[in-house]
């Protein structure tokens, strides 16, 4: 078990957070399966290293490194043929283990060393690859409920500018519901608890409105209208996990059933871990009128999209003022939040730029 104490003692005195890379013993998304087409290789990057990824005509997708042995030139400017891909220079084909079974000017059986295969596979929508040890794969969960009939699920992110820890901080913390004030009025939190585990943390919030009127967004999401009352009520429970390295949220409004959940992932990009691509799966509840919440999904793209924004603009901001300052300077208050630095600092890697 995590020792919490003792973990937010080390943070603290010896070690920058920021400078904490993202640990590659874990599943990171790479690719919305919409871009990775068929028989067209796909660029990407996992810190900093380059990974191909190939969609045959049939067959799964599997990833490479992306670098033909001979030349060093991509594999992702290539060509699939069948369940292999033929470098576009001389042709050196490699099939999905990695292994190189054409040369064509070589002769059979005469074929070089290959290149590295990375574990790969395709969920709800997305390309995973397990970038760490081969040895160490464990079985993927759950992402969230985008499998799950009863919900319609949108799938958004892109790059943002900044190390993952601060993502993981900026949706743990909703302290900072002041920063969306312009798009949802004006919210009180209530932390109500948490929970912590060696590799994940969870946190118990409700919500009251206090000032604004509701948006169209949010309603959809919660399935109605929240009023505003002199004596507002704290009703609509939320749940944030970190499970490393991927966080989700949960949203109740009664029962034992969520009306929302979101799945969202940090793939850094750059061998700095200054970059990262975001990945989320926001899932809601359907109504029991049918096509309800496909009229008013137009709102919730909306909605969702401007607190997207101001999120990123946020943790751009912060980041920049830690590559200003040369270090990490934050003085954080709130108990739960220095918890989850402690743990994403014992469960990430040292980044060999840094301390």
């Amino acid at each position: 078990m995590l020792d919490v104490s003792d973990a937010i003692a080390h943070v603290s005195s010896t070690r920058d957070l920021r400078r904490v890379d993202a640990h590659p013993d874990h599943w990171y998304p790479l690719a919305w399966s919409r871009d990775v087409k068929p028989l067209r290789p796909y660029a990407a990057r996992f810190s900093g290293q380059p990974i191909v990824l190939v969609r045959p005509k049939e067959g799964p997708v599997f990833a490479l490194e992306d670098r033909c042995a001979h030349r060093q030139v991509p594999l992702s400017e290539g060509v699939v043929t069948g369940c292999a891909i033929r470098c576009c220079y001389h042709g050196w084909t490699y099939d999905a283990a990695g292994a190189c079974i054409d040369v064509p000017y070589l002769g059979k059986g005469k074929a070089p060393n290959g290149v590295r295969a990375y574990p790969c596979c395709e969920r709800d929508g997305l390309v995973l690859v397990w970038p760490g040890d081969p040895r160490a794969v464990t079985p993927l969960g759950p992402l969230g409920a985008a499998a799950d009939p009863r919900f319609k699920t949108r799938r958004f992110g892109q790059e943002v500018r900044c190390h993952y820890t601060f993502m993981h901080e900026n949706l743990m913390d909703m302290n900072h519901q002041f920063l969306h004030r312009r798009q949802m009025g004006q919210i009180a939190p209530r932390y109500l608890g948490r929970r912590v585990g060696e590799d994940w943390l969870e946190i118990d919030y409700s919500f009251a409105r206090t000032a604004g009127k509701q948006p169209l967004g949010e309603a959809v999401i919660l399935g109605g209208r929240r009023s505003l009352t002199e004596n507002p009520v704290h009703r609509d429970l939320m749940t944030i996990r970190t499970e490393y390295p991927h966080q989700s949220l949960r949203i109740w409004t009664s029962g034992d059933e969520p009306v929302m959940h979101l799945w969202i992932g940090y793939t850094p990009v750059d061998a700095e871990q200054r970059l990262n691509r975001t990945f989320g799966l926001l899932s809601v509840r359907r109504p029991k009128i049918p096509g309800l919440l496909d009229l008013a999904w137009p709102a919730l793209i909306w909605f969702t999209n401007r607190i997207f924004a101001e999120d990123r603009r946020i943790v751009e901001l912060e980041q920049a003022a830690h590559d200003s300052q040369g270090a990490d300077w934050n003085q954080e208050v709130f108990p739960p939040i220095r918890e989850l630095r402690a743990l994403l600092a014992a469960n990430g890697r040292p980044s060999a730029s840094g301390p």
